[in-house]
C-alpha cells in the first residue's frame, strides 16, 4: 500500500550533518513514494544548521523548516516536528547521520502490521556510558510502566496519523525521555507497536549531547512526574 510519508530531523548544533542528512533523506524517500515531506527542526542552534536548512528548503519544494528561536530541549523539538507533520505516516530520525535514512523502507514493510513501529539499533555506537544509562533507563520504564521496548529511545520511529493525532498534543516533556513517554501513552491508549533492527553508525561530526548529567536527570525526573500522572 502507497502511504504519504512526513519525516522530521530534530537538529541542535548539526552544521556539519544537516546538508548530507537531508539530502540523503530526500534521496531515500523519493525512492518509496511520491508523496513526502523532510520537515529540518532547527531547535535554537548557534552555528548555521538554520541557514543551511532554509537554504535547503528554499531549493527544494519537499523541504520544510521550523525554528525554535532558542534551544528547549530534544523533546520539544519532537513535539514540534510531531505537531508540524502533514502527511499519513509520520517518522522522525536523528540529522546526526548515525541512521540511514535508506532503511525507512524496513520501517515502512512492518506499517500494515502495527500503529507504530520503533527501531531498535542492532550495532549500537554510542560512548559506553551512555549506552549504560540507556540500558538501566529501559530498565526502570519496563518496570514501572511494564512497556517491554527493547530500545526505547532510538531515535528512527514510524507512527501512523491516528497516533500523533491522538497523543502528540498529549506530550509534555521537553527532554529525552520523550520517547518512552510518546510510547508509553500510546500503549495505555491501545495502540499496537511493532519493532525491527535499524544499523546504527558512529557519529562523524559534532557533539553529542545525550550523555550530559543535565540531560539524563531531566529525563528521570520526567519519567517519575509521569509515573505519578498515570498510576
Amino acid at each position: 500500500m502507497a502511504y504519504s510519508l512526513s519525516l522530521f530531523l530534530p537538529c541542535f548544533n548539526e552544521e556539519p550533518n544537516v546538508e548530507r542528512t537531508v539530502r540523503a533523506s530526500v534521496a531515500a524517500l523519493r525512492e518509496v513514494t511520491d508523496d513526502f515531506e523532510v520537515i529540518v527542526v532547527n531547535d535554537g542552534s548557534r552555528d548555521h544548521t538554520g541557514e543551511i536548512a532554509e537554504r535547503l528548503a528554499a531549493e527544494n519544494s519537499h523541504v520544510r523548516v521550523c525554528h525554535h528561536e532558542q534551544n528547549r530541549g530534544y523533546g520539544a523539538a519532537l513535539r514540534t516536528g510531531f505537531l508540524a507533520a502533514q502527511k499519513e505516516l509520520v517518522c522522525f530520525m536523528d540529522a546526526d547521520g548515525q541512521f540511514d535514512p535508506r532503511e525507512i523502507r524496513g520501517l515502512l514493510s512492518l506499517a500494515d502490521q502495527a500503529d507504530i513501529v520503533t527501531g531498535f539499533r542492532l550495532n549500537r555506537r554510542d560512548p559506553f556510558i551512555r549506552s549504560v544509562n540507556a540500558f538501566l533507563f529501559n530498565r526502570l520504564v519496563r518496570l514501572l510502566f511494564g512497556l517491554k521496548v527493547m530500545d526505547l529511545n532510538c531515535a528512527f520511529k514510524l507512527y501512523h496519523r491516528r497516533v500523533v493525532d491522538a497523543i502528540a498534543p498529549q506530550l509534555e516533556s521537553t527532554g529525552a525521555f520523550i520517547n518512552a513517554e510518546m510510547l508509553i501513552r500510546a500503549r495505555k491508549a491501545g495502540f499496537s507497536i511493532v519493532e525491527v533492527g535499524v544499523h546504527h553508525y558512529p557519529r562523524v561530526a559534532g557533539t553529542q549531547t545525550g550523555a550530559n548529567p543535565r540531560v539524563i536527570l531531566r529525563a528521570f525526573r520526567e519519567l517519575g512526574v509521569l509515573f505519578w500522572k498515570l498510576r
